[in-house]
């Protein structure tokens, strides 16, 4: 392993994923703001306790109660008044629904004068849940979506049609209160409907969108979930205002200045990547075998949301196989170094974030009787990488902006 470049890697890493914390963000949004009644708080999402401390930071006991549901391992210690919630994430578990409900029991019967301060950030589609279909279902369909290689888009479409609070729908419950929005986008684009399946925001998808999706991927669902499939979302809702704070492209802005700062010049490729892992890995290899040529300490940055297609049963997430599907391509280069991390601190269903790869990777897989394209057909990614150091590990973050790719040329 080049020790340079990966010592590079981890400081690009950390440095960027610092810049995009929510509390600066969640401050700014609440700044100067009065309340007439009572305020009522509720964060769902990977990033909902930092984003709720740093709200009652500012706020302190003028917000009566609240209700944080966040992801196993992301609660980082007790707040005042408010109840901690770790459940499942990508697929929703009890504890999702417990932490849901808990969030629904504190917002009714609200007045016009209260307001829910209302913090949502990426995972707050599987965390903030209350099914219309039995548990068992929805988490089966969601798995379904998930291992076919479904877009974000395309799993929450169908996500709020079988939900109390998706779609616009937790803002309908908590009328005539009024819902105040802060959210961090995860989403390609920021479209406010899509984040954490807009429980606070009117729906943009139809129902015939919905239709659709199921079509295209032949997904296997009760008569009584189709039939909601076609029963619309609220199109328009008069009892929310929404501000949103963080994204991708504030994260790959961060990475650049990391990288200008150790010597190489940035090049911002997208901020919008979306295409399956081992495509996007493949094409950040191509990119530094072209270049290798030209002389130049070059850092080539890509944010956005991949997808990965299961075809076996291994461990991994979709930023560890973008890493190992970049390895065959940059095998022997001595400059070269390619590494995609998840802001959130966890990539699939891993305690890694993401993963690094270099020119020796490919070498030192083989000698322990592994190739690349063996691990990568059964989704093994975590253990190759965990075998050749190449494990990125960061822990929880308390931020939720997509991933960030970067591929290095010393």
């Amino acid at each position: 392993m080049n020790k340079q470049l990966r010592n590079h890697a981890d400081q690009i890493v950390r440095e960027s994923i610092a810049a995009v914390q929510p509390d600066a963000a969640v401050q700014r949004a609440l700044s100067g703001r009065t309340f007439t009644g009572r305020v009522l708080l509720v964060a769902a999402g990977k990033a909902a306790w930092q984003m709720a401390k740093a709200a009652s930071d500012c706020l302190g006991d003028r917000i009566e109660n609240g209700v944080v549901v966040t992801k196993y391992d992301h609660v980082m210690g007790p707040i005042a008044n408010f109840s901690c919630f770790e459940a499942g994430h990508p697929v929703p578990d009890e504890n999702s629904f417990k932490g849901t409900q808990a969030a629904l029991d504190l917002v009714a019967n609200l007045t016009e004068k209260d307001t829910v301060l209302f913090l949502l950030s990426g995972g707050g589609s599987a965390l903030f849940e209350k099914p219309l279909v039995p548990a068992e279902e929805l988490q089966d369909i969601t798995g379904q979506l998930l291992a076919c290689g479904a877009d974000i888009v395309e799993i929450n479409t169908i996500r709020k049609r079988l939900s109390q609070v998706k779609g616009g729908r937790f803002a309908q419950l908590c009328w005539p209160g009024f819902v105040e929005a802060v959210v961090l986008s995860d989403i390609l684009g920021d479209p406010l409907d899509m984040i954490a399946s807009g429980p606070a925001c009117p729906d943009s998808a139809t129902a015939e969108d919905a239709m659709r999706i199921k079509a295209k991927y032949n997904l296997r669902m009760s008569e009584a979930a189709e039939a909601l499939l076609g029963v619309e979302t609220p199109k328009t809702l008069d009892n929310v205002h929404t501000q949103i704070n963080g994204s991708v492209r504030e994260l790959c802005a961060a990475a650049a200045v990391t990288c200008r700062r150790l010597g190489y010049e940035p090049v911002m490729l997208t901020d919008q990547l979306c295409c399956q892992a081992r495509e996007a890995g493949s094409f950040l290899a191509s990119i530094l075998k072209t270049h290798a040529v030209d002389g130049k300490a070059l850092a080539f940055i890509a944010g956005g949301e991949t997808v990965v297609k299961l075809t076996g049963h291994g461990l991994g997430g979709r930023n560890q196989e973008i890493a190992l599907s970049a390895a065959a391509g940059i095998s022997g280069m001595a400059n070269a170094a390619v590494f995609s991390v998840g802001s959130d601190g966890t990539d699939g269903p891993t305690d890694a974030a993401g993963g690094y790869v270099d020119g020796d990777t490919c070498r030192e897989l083989l000698e322990q009787g592994l190739t690349i394209d063996a691990v990568l057909q059964v989704n093994d990614a975590y253990h190759a990488l965990e075998k050749t150091g190449g494990l990125i590990m960061t822990g929880p973050t308390g931020t939720n902006v997509n991933d960030v790719a970067v591929a290095l040329l010393e």
